[in-house]
């Protein structure tokens, strides 16, 4: 049985930054037939539940890593160490399960593929990835976007 490590809000675990999951049919479906590992990036990365809403400044995940970029609170607080930790977890957690594969929440500055949020809190998208997303892409692992959430 194939092995998937899942964003833990998907799951229904109620760690997003607003204190809620975000469990639905859709990604139920999605994994079936496969072992889950649900996983909080910010949560290992050591923030609370709830928390201040945080996104990405000056770039995606990748620039996160490369270290150009920021993960800043809507306060200006900055969290971008909690954010990169977190990811290392989660890889980490991605190998020591096996996982080849994740599926994640879009849009988050943790886990969003594809597209996240620009960093002015207005929710306007831009392309990228998160930091998340960004870290186990760079290590083999396939990121999807969960399906509409």
């Amino acid at each position: 049985m194939a092995t998937i490590l899942v964003s833990a809000c998907l799951r229904g675990v109620p760690c997003r930054f607003d204190g809620r999951h975000k469990a639905s049919p859709e990604v139920e479906a999605a994994v079936a037939g496969r072992r889950v590992v649900p996983f909080c990036p910010e949560v290992a990365g050591g923030l609370t539940t709830p928390r201040r809403p945080a996104e990405l400044v000056g770039g995606d995940g990748h620039d996160v890593l490369d270290g150009t970029a920021r993960v800043l609170e809507d306060t200006g607080g900055d969290v971008t160490a909690q954010f990169v930790d977190g990811a290392h977890r989660a890889l980490e957690a991605a190998r020591r399960n096996g996982c080849t594969e994740a599926l994640l929440m879009p849009r988050s500055p943790s886990c969003g593929r594809a597209q996240v949020y620009d960093g002015s809190f207005t929710g306007e998208l831009v392309p990228g990835d998160g930091v998340t997303a960004a870290l186990l892409e760079r290590n083999g692992v396939t990121v999807r976007r969960a399906p509409a959430v």
